[in-house]
Formats: C-alpha cells, sequence, structure tokens
C-alpha cells in the first residue's frame, strides 16, 4: 500500500473542493429552474430589476446596499455590526456565488433584514443577473 505525503492529500482535497465548487451561472440557472416553476409567466431575470431590488429600501430601513455599497466591487461594511464584507460582484471576488448552500444562506439572512421576508426565486436570480452584469 502507498503512503500519501500530506501534500498530496492537500492538493486532492483542493481539487476535490474545486471540482465540487458552482459558478455563478450554474447557481443562477438553478435560480431560473426554480422561477420558471414558481413564478407564472416567467420570462427571464433582469439585471435592472435586480439593481432596482438591491438598492431599494422595501419600506424599511435598509437596502442590500446599505452595507454592500452602492457598487457591488468595493468592499461594504455591515450596517450593525460593522464587519468588513468581501465584494459581492464575482468581478471582483471570483468566489462569490460558487456555493450554492452558502447563496441559499445569506439570501435568506439578507432578504429577512432588507426585505422581511424571504426572497422569491425572481428577486433573487434578478439580483444576481445585476451582480454578475456589473464590469471592471
Amino acid at each position: 500500500m502507498r503512503k500519501v505525503g500530506i501534500g498530496q492529500a492537500l492538493l486532492a482535497a483542493l481539487w476535490m473542493a474545486a471540482a465540487s465548487a458552482a459558478s455563478p451561472t450554474e447557481v443562477q440557472r438553478s435560480l431560473e429552474q426554480t422561477a420558471r416553476a414558481t413564478t407564472p409567466g416567467f420570462a427571464g431575470f433582469s439585471a435592472h430589476r435586480g439593481e432596482k431590488f438591491f438598492k431599494s429600501t422595501h419600506g424599511g430601513e435598509w437596502s442590500c446596499a446599505s452595507c454592500h455599497t452602492q457598487d457591488p466591487r468595493a468592499s461594504g461594511r455591515h450596517a450593525k455590526t460593522e464587519k468588513e464584507i468581501r465584494p459581492l460582484s464575482p468581478v471582483a471576488d471570483p468566489r462569490r456565488f460558487t456555493d450554492p448552500a452558502k447563496v441559499e444562506k445569506w439570501f435568506r439572512r439578507n432578504c429577512n433584514d432588507v426585505v422581511g421576508r424571504a426572497c422569491t426565486p425572481l428577486e433573487k436570480g434578478d439580483v444576481l443577473a445585476y451582480v454578475m452584469s456589473v464590469r471592471k
């Protein structure tokens, strides 16, 4: 039986993690499937609607931009805790929207804070379309 060194084991673990990672486009496709099933007349996601949703307060004090800034390429700061938040746009941070479980977790938390409810698949897809449309 061949022994595997720590370096080889680490390399294998990194390769497996990379192989299981999704891309923002794959996450968006998954949201699209859900939106098609739950939104009558679904005609695709809109970066324009996503930007409007992202920058609006929805009747409360906060918008997505309150913490993530008006520019999703910039680092933000949580409005309450002041903890730094990495840029939201995949152009500025390629790790964004690559883990479907994290995407769902953060949409669940942030939508509850900003909108006071869970976001719909259409809203999530629109926001993702917006942050993916932002270029350098």
